[in-house]
């Protein structure tokens, strides 16, 4: 989901179990990423149909995808991917010019961080909002993907 407007690009490292069997990013209900967003936001994302929050998120100028386009795991952790193969991210200075900064939902994501900072993207590495990174307060988390977006963020 990358639309031409946008400033800042949130990269995952591939869809958990829950979210490729709903077809929407970020579906599995205990994962904080809506949660965390939508506060960032001042809307109440995590409650909202996907197509509304995707609308938002793209109006926000805030694009979202994933670094792996495929690959074979068995379950959701990243730790299981096996066999992965990246998303060609060679158009997305075309399809989104003004993204200035790409943040990297978790470590697994942010092996790719290396490459876009070779790109000349401003790059940041995220806690995972994955309810498989628990040890991690969600205070924690949310301060740290505020800290991160805030100068983003169209609000």
């Amino acid at each position: 989901m990358v639309g031409p407007g946008a400033r800042l690009l949130i990269l995952g490292s591939f869809p958990s179990e829950a979210s490729l069997a709903a077809g929407h990013y970020y579906a599995h209900p205990r994962n904080l990423f809506w949660t965390i967003l939508g506060q960032l936001l001042g809307e109440p994302l995590a409650a909202m149909p996907f197509e509304r929050r995707y609308a938002i998120v793209v109006a926000h100028g805030i694009a979202i995808w994933d670094v792996i386009s495929a690959c074979r795991r068995e379950g959701s952790l990243d730790s299981a991917i096996r066999d992965s193969r990246p998303n060609d991210f060679s158009r997305l200075r075309e399809l989104a010019p003004g993204i200035e900064r790409v943040v990297f939902n978790g470590r697994h994501a942010g092996r790719y961080a290396g490459a876009f900072r070779d790109q000349g993207y401003d790059v940041l590495v995220l806690p995972s909002t994955s309810p498989a990174h628990a040890a991690m307060p969600a205070a924690d988390k949310l301060a740290a993907w505020r800290q991160a977006l805030s100068p983003f963020l169209r609000t």
